[in-house]
């Protein structure tokens, strides 16, 4: 026979106060003392209470639920090193605030599927964090226009808040201690176009330019995010050159290991006779030998600063201003790029 669910009523009749301060003390009410709150909670915990989320969502106008929008082209799915430690440190912050996060179905080919904000007030999320998308998707620019909480990682709407990497300052860094270290043939593999890799493009050709760098034509290569098979054939094109650049940059650290698949191929060794370096600073870049030289993100800061920002806008819409929120990373010097500025 299934048991019946514990109510307020059962929690008043056993710790002898009324219906009211029952529901004051587990809402967590201030006119009620704090010994009196725990004891009510430590009762409603031993009868075994659970609070009806339907019932807290009517009240509230919340359901306390976040969803995450991720599609990942590259089909490494939750793989993904630097966005899934971005969600992994979401997670944990929407959490400890008391949010669910679910994730919104991205398959297109599913039969009467919904779309993106469809599924969304379908679902009653509270709000939408939006992460590894096309951000040109009509389902997706139709989220972003709507009334729902949404806030971006690593691409910027004019009416919504967003979590940035500096990939500007992080191409700038990276660019400059190969160059500190005696690399003046740089080549850079960058990945297919995208804000972010627009923003890296950018920065390489300013700062290459700042410090009288020429760049041959040649040097420049297109390879998609996380394809080493792509990366591979590339690094090849780069090394059959005439002159051929002494330091190779690659769009992520995933994508460098098809550069290193490339030179080991050749019985070169690196960074003896040729330095490279990733972006990212995944975990696994620094347990290979040599250790990545890349860009270390901080994917634990750009989570958590996404998860406080939309739950702000969630519970203080009329207060919250829309930001946008750039997050430095740092450059791991690791062992792949040469010193050469002595010889």
């Amino acid at each position: 026979m299934e048991e019946a669910m514990v109510s307020l009523k059962d929690i008043s009749a056993a710790c002898g106060v009324s219906i009211a301060t029952v529901s004051k003390a587990l809402n967590n009410h201030n006119d009620i003392s704090v010994e009196t709150k725990e004891y009510i909670k430590k009762v409603s915990e031993s009868l075994g209470y659970y609070p009806n989320s339907a019932a807290k969502a009517l009240k509230t106008n919340r359901t306390y639920s976040i969803g995450m929008l991720f599609v990942d082209d590259a089909m490494s799915g939750l793989t993904h090193d630097f966005f899934s430690n971005i969600l992994d440190s979401f997670k944990r912050a929407a959490e400890a605030k008391g949010y669910d996060i679910t994730f919104i179905n991205s398959n297109k080919t599913r039969p009467n599927r919904m779309s993106y904000l469809a599924h969304t007030r379908y679902r009653g999320f509270d709000g939408v964090c939006i992460a590894c998308v096309n951000f040109y998707d009509p389902e997706v620019i139709e989220l972003v226009r709507s009334d729902i909480p949404v806030v971006t990682i690593d691409h910027m709407f004019n009416n919504r808040t967003a979590v940035l990497s500096d990939n500007v300052t992080g191409m700038r860094d990276l660019l400059q201690y190969a160059y500190n270290k005696g690399h003046r043939k740089i080549a850079y593999i960058h990945g297919a176009e995208s804000a972010v890799t627009h923003s890296r493009v950018s920065s390489f050709f300013k700062t290459a330019d700042e410090l009288g760098l020429v760049i041959p034509d040649e040097y420049v290569k297109e390879a998609p995010y996380r394809s080493t098979d792509e990366t591979q054939k590339k690094t090849d094109e780069l090394l059959d050159l005439s002159n051929p650049p002494t330091c190779i940059l690659y769009p992520d650290d995933f994508s460098a290991f098809g550069g290193i698949n490339a030179i080991n191929n050749r019985g070169l060794s690196i960074p003896d006779d040729i330095s490279i370096a990733g972006y990212d600073g995944i975990r696994i870049a620094r347990h290979i030998e040599p250790q990545l030289t890349t860009i270390r993100q901080d994917t634990e800061k750009m989570g958590n600063m996404a998860a406080t920002e939309l739950i702000d806008q969630i519970e203080h819409p009329k207060t919250t201003l829309v930001k946008q929120i750039i997050v430095e990373g740092s450059v791991y010097p690791g062992k792949t790029i040469r010193d050469i500025s002595q010889k």
